[in-house]
């Protein structure tokens, strides 16, 4: 089963050669890793996706707390999240080809970014499995490259106490991963 951790750290230098060495040590495979700033000044959030059960995601959770830098924790696997990847694709063109390739960006609600005599660069963003499908429908063209950045993902409604107490730099928390007001929200 995919599991998503969002992980609140401190931005300095060695915090991510630490959380992935834990990983290693513990013998688990990140599926995905992003990492960025937050809203808050000097602390940074990574989203990491691994393929464990409920079991193993509660260890990686308790280990991670164990490393200095680290904030907050949140497994928001359980929880309503919004999740997106972005991906560029750099496929063959020919001026044969380029018209039906533009309408098959246009089906996926993605975008060209580069135009080159012999290819197009495709940007687009949405779930893995919309990437995946564009992937799919574009191979028959010739993919020369592509890049992916992994999952990146925000848990739906107000913030969560793990979140909001590790953004604000209150010291550590854990969290269920359930929101604090109940409220229904919707993402496009």
């Amino acid at each position: 089963m995919m599991n998503t951790l969002v992980v609140y750290v401190e931005n300095k230098p060695g915090v991510l050669n630490r959380v992935a060495s834990l990983f290693r040590r513990r013998g688990f495979n990140i599926e995905s890793l992003t990492v960025g700033h937050t809203e808050k000044q000097g602390i940074s959030r990574m989203t990491i996706s691994l393929d464990t059960d409920e079991r193993g995601a509660f260890l990686v959770e308790a280990n991670l707390y164990k490393l200095v830098n680290v904030i907050s924790v949140e497994n928001i696997t359980g929880c309503p999240s919004v999740y997106r990847e972005l991906a560029m694709i750099k496929v063959a063109a020919t001026a044969e080809t380029r018209t039906h390739l533009m309408q098959l960006v246009a089906v996926f609600r993605a975008r060209v970014v580069d135009v080159a005599p012999d290819s197009l660069v495709i940007e687009i963003t949405g779930t893995e499995d919309k990437i995946d499908g564009l992937l799919e429908v574009l191979m028959a063209y010739g993919v020369i490259e592509m890049v992916r950045t992994g999952r990146v993902a925000i848990s739906r409604g107000a913030r969560t106490a793990a979140a909001a107490a590790g953004a604000n730099g209150n010291g550590k928390a854990r969290s269920t991963g359930t929101t604090d007001d109940g409220m229904i929200s919707y993402s496009v």
